[in-house]
Parts: C-alpha cells; structure tokens; sequence
C-alpha cells in the first residue's frame, strides 16, 4: 500500500521522464494507491500531456474508492479539466 502526495510525486515523474523513446504505451496501475491527493491529480495531467506530446498511449487502471472520489470531485468542481477521462469508461478507457 502506497500514498501519492508531494513526497512521491518527483520519484514518480522522474521515473515516467526517463522511458525511453521506443515505449509506446504508459500504464499507472493504481490498485495499491489507496490515497491520493492533488500530487495525484498532478501526475495524471502531466501524464497525460507527456503521453500526448510522445505519442503514446496513457492507461490509467486499478483506482481505489478515495482515489476514484477525488477524481470524480475534481470531475465536478472542474470539468474542463477532463478529469473523467481518468474514471473507468472515460476517454482514456475507451482509447485502450
């Protein structure tokens, strides 16, 4: 079990930072992320924009109940953000 917060935020950005140009496809398997906070919804966007600007394909999956909350907040309080599309049958799902 693992927490997504300012403290993990840098590993977790320079590890998806350093993939090499032939990976095609990005997945963040979140099933042991069982808390998240605006970190979270940082890495996401910054996923996001990474995986577009290199072409790649972003899959986000596993995402517990306060995770999924915090998602759908987000969904609800800014919608321009796109924050369903990180929800299971979002864009991002149907795109996989």
């Amino acid at each position: 079990m693992w927490d997504i917060d300012g403290d993990t935020l840098p590993g977790l950005l320079s590890a998806a930072h350093v993939l090499p140009d032939s990976v095609t496809g990005v997945t963040w398997d979140l099933r042991e992320a069982h808390f998240i906070d605006v970190a979270g919804l940082h890495l996401l966007v910054h996923q996001r924009s990474a995986c577009q600007e290199a072409g790649r394909l972003l899959t986000v999956v596993g995402l517990g109940r306060q995770p999924r909350r915090l998602l759908e907040l987000a969904w609800e309080v800014f919608p321009e953000g796109w924050w369903a599309d990180f929800l299971p049958g979002g864009l991002l799902a149907a795109a996989a």
